[in-house]
């Protein structure tokens, strides 16, 4: 069977590829291996679907080439998928740092796509495992329910991220079978784990969560961190982690905001205050009784410590240091970071230079958005302009 366009993967940037293509006239299928489309979407945001921020920039995504995102980011932004919801009525708030999510459930935004797709009379097929990729004159796209022609065929099937939710290397695999080079991959958006001391008081601490300024080389991010019995987890280590890489240590901050002096003012003003009360003031009372245990131990009243020691602390509280052993991996990352090399697909049209024909968007891309709804806009804008030329 013949077709204009055929898109691998109905995930957010696969169906956004195939309703922009097929609003053009274009003769669209929509492949993919699971049986229902959009796993990935449905569990995101708790189920309600974190699907745009409002400061979505270049800036805030990651890429060997950190330029090679903007031109479709600018070309669809976050307020033309505003609109989308919008149009199709889908109640949505503002949460903390621009983060939009719907007031109901994900399968709102699930809704949309498919009926948009419906529309735009995209044929969908779920449950067919493409086994193989082809081109000669045009791409032959072979399913285990039989094959496939067409001109253009896109990749959108992500990248390694969550592989219960059906994520498999296709996209990159088929992209090497093209000739085309990647960039190094690593889970993203991932808790980091720990051993040793590190991880003894990590464990004593599983479930307290507290705000901290995160840091891992020039990424900073304040945000919640969440101890867990592996390591650390929450925002601000989702955050740092798709810039760790293994060896690197990372800094926390557990007083953001905090002067210099705090521990020392509080010692003035109530010398005969305890020091695991003075810093229970400050941080989660189990964190506090922890940190002051282990680094101050047997120490008393306020004014029985020097205010050296004190300053010392409060450093360390200031500045801690800690190197992860590792991360939960694919299994519990958000993302892939990394993907196809950006130097062999136009900025424009996400199609490869040396293989006309063949688009690849989404997370297969070595572009990965911040945690917070970027990585959704990414899909938006790359699935829209693969779609526009496609």
């Amino acid at each position: 069977m013949m077709f204009d366009v055929v898109v691998i993967g109905a995930g957010a940037a696969g169906l956004m590829c195939a309703m922009t293509a097929g609003r053009r006239g274009r003769r669209v299928l929509l492949l993919d291996h699971a049986e229902a489309a959009g796993k990935k979407v449905l569990i995101s945001g708790g189920g309600r679907c974190n699907f745009t921020n409002l400061q979505v920039a270049p800036d805030r995504f990651l890429s060997a080439n950190p330029h090679f995102c903007k031109s479709a980011l600018a070309r669809y932004t976050q307020h033309d998928f505003i609109a989308l919801v919008d149009r199709h009525h889908i109640p949505w708030h503002e949460k903390t740092l621009g983060q939009l999510f719907c007031d109901g459930s994900a399968r709102a935004i699930m809704a949309m796509l498919l009926d948009e797709c419906t529309a735009a009379g995209v044929e969908l097929r779920l449950g067919q495992q493409v086994t193989e990729l082809q081109r000669a004159d045009e791409f032959t796209v072979h399913t285990g329910q039989g094959d496939v022609t067409a001109p253009a065929v896109v990749l959108a099937t992500g990248g390694l991220s969550i592989a219960k939710m059906g994520a498999t290397g296709f996209a990159h695999d088929a992209a090497r079978r093209f000739g085309l080079a990647l960039t190094e991959i690593s889970p993203g958006l991932v808790p980091l784990t720990f051993a040793g001391e590190a991880l003894a008081l990590m464990r004593g601490l599983s479930g307290v969560s507290v705000e901290v300024v995160a840091r891992c080389g020039r990424a900073v991010f304040r945000e919640a961190m969440l101890f867990t019995h592996r390591g650390l987890s929450g925002p601000a280590i989702l955050q740092v982690s798709s810039f760790w890489r293994a060896g690197m240590a990372i800094t926390l901050d557990l007083l953001p905001g905090s002067p210099a002096g705090t521990l020392a003012a509080r010692k003035r003003a109530r010398p005969r205050l305890a020091l695991s009360t003075a810093l229970g003031e400050m941080l989660p009372q189990r964190l506090a009784q922890q940190l002051a245990d282990r680094w101050m131990p047997g120490a008393g009243r306020l004014a029985d410590i020097p205010d050296r020691a004190l300053h010392v602390l409060e450093g360390r509280l200031k500045a801690w240091e800690l190197r992860p052993e590792g991360t939960e991996g694919y299994a519990k990352a958000e993302v892939t970071v990394g993907g196809v090399d950006t130097n062999c697909l136009s900025s424009r049209s996400l199609q490869a230079r040396q293989v006309p024909g063949l688009f690849i968007v989404g997370e297969a891309v070595d572009v990965t958005g911040w945690l917070g709804g970027y990585n959704f806009q990414w899909a938006w804008s790359s699935g829209w302009c693969a779609g526009m030329e496609a």
